[in-house]
């Protein structure tokens, strides 16, 4: 027959085959991180090459499309380490299928450098095909983050993933800044989305400064130096003030790359640091479960077994209205060494334990959750109105703004009217 600390073995040898699959995600991520950086650049040079009409950046770009291929195979190798073949759950469908869409997103990417190559696309269309196949790779961070059940290892991926998404408006502002000094000449829409760029940008990095570390923040604040980016700005003035239809100045083309590369290359770094956390973090808490259970075993071999009829001292204390015991950290942390403690110290243990990881991990997703619910909302509008996506955010940010409420509040407003909504297209 079974016995209590049976199954708390067992929950343990759950929770460390969990830990095992959060290592094999942090190196995914880790790995999508450096690929999308190689594409982010890709994406710049091929709006540079499509601007000038093919006369400049061309073996700069195949250069850098020979990079992108070599950190592709490395992303496909960490997707074949997953299993597929596991006990499904609610989160990891979620995960294998945007797995399963990045995979045909790269599987394109040929057609995509084809149509780059012939000059078939203009720069515009090209930079959207990239856009789609980076964000992409980007769900596949957001869903790891939202199916890490330990909250340390979430609000990790939380921040990286918002680090990754703000870098990305980075790397969209250097395609579309390149594209339009590339043209020699200013244009509205382009502008528009400039600016809806640095906004974006903006605010996805406020979520990763309020979930990263002190030391991370550091980091990033001097990397934001207005002596750092003071090129950046100024070139970013031009591009935004010169009235639509006037001529750039095509020289330009090369700075702004350059300007915004370095400002991409600072943030590579930082993102580095921050993959290197949570490999770190990942490891720490592995090694930490697999030193409970080698505990747990020696607490069998030391106790008796339990009475039949139990212990009285069940009735005396509620696991949920017991203190936490002195010493608790962060979610995860264990409570100290087992070995003298009874079975129901443990059990009591580990219920007070699950309970404050699944309130700081309700915690740690209020910022996922309100992503999603504004997707959500600015899909709807889209669908509905013919909006494109910057003008579907343009237009709740500015509902917002008039109402004095939350992004999130004006997305639920929107979200509680799609029942009354015509269908698309009617």
């Amino acid at each position: 027959m079974k016995s209590a600390l049976s199954f708390l073995i067992a929950a343990k040898r759950s929770e460390i085959a969990a830990l095992r699959r959060l290592v094999l995600t942090g190196a995914l991520v880790n790995a999508i991180g450096r690929l999308v950086h190689a594409l982010q650049r890709e994406r710049g040079l091929s709006n540079l090459y499509l601007g000038s009409q093919g006369q400049r950046w061309a073996d700069e770009r195949l250069q850098q499309v020979g990079s992108c291929e070599v950190l592709q195979e490395e992303v496909l190798y960490a997707f074949q380490q997953f299993d597929t073949d596991a006990a499904p759950n609610g989160h990891r469908a979620r995960l294998f299928a945007c797995i399963a869409y990045a995979m045909q997103g790269l599987a394109a990417l040929p057609q995509l450098r084809e149509r780059v190559q012939t000059q078939a696309w203009s720069a515009p269309r090209a930079s959207a095909a990239f856009v789609q196949v980076i964000q992409a790779l980007l769900a596949v961070v957001f869903e790891a983050a939202d199916s890490a059940w330990d909250p340390d290892i979430s609000r990790h991926l939380v921040a990286f993933f918002h680090f990754l998404q703000g870098k990305e408006f980075a790397g969209q502002e250097r395609a579309a800044g390149s594209a339009l000094f590339a043209s020699g000449r200013a244009d509205a829409d382009g502008q528009q989305r400039l600016l809806n760029l640095v906004e974006s940008q903006e605010r996805c990095l406020q979520v990763f400064g309020e979930g990263a570390g002190a030391a991370l923040q550091e980091v990033w604040r001097q990397a934001q130096r207005p002596d750092h980016l003071a090129a950046l700005e100024r070139l970013r003035r031009i591009l935004c003030t010169t009235p639509a239809g006037a001529p750039l100045d095509r020289a330009l083309s090369q700075p702004w790359f350059d300007a915004c590369t370095a400002r991409l290359e600072a943030m590579k770094h930082l993102e580095d640091a921050l993959a290197a956390e949570l490999q770190a973090l990942c490891g720490q808490r592995l090694r930490a479960a697999e030193r409970e259970l080698d505990e747990l075993g020696q607490v069998g071999r030391q106790l008796a077994p339990e009475p039949a009829k139990g212990s009285p001292d069940f009735f005396e204390e509620a696991p949920e209205a017991a203190a936490l015991p002195a010493g608790l950290g962060p979610a995860g942390v264990p409570f100290g060494s087992p070995v003298g403690q009874s079975i129901l110290e443990l059990v009591r243990d580990q219920a007070r334990r699950l309970q404050a990881m699944s309130d700081e991990l309700d915690t740690v997703r209020a910022s996922l959750t309100e992503r999603k619910t504004i997707e959500r909302a600015k899909g709807l509008l889209m669908a509905h109105r013919q909006l494109s996506e910057d003008q579907a955010h343009k237009t709740m940010r500015q509902m917002a703004m008039n109402q004095n409420r939350r992004l999130v509040e004006v997305a639920d407003a929107v979200l509680a009217m799609a029942a009354v909504l015509p269908a698309p297209g009617r």
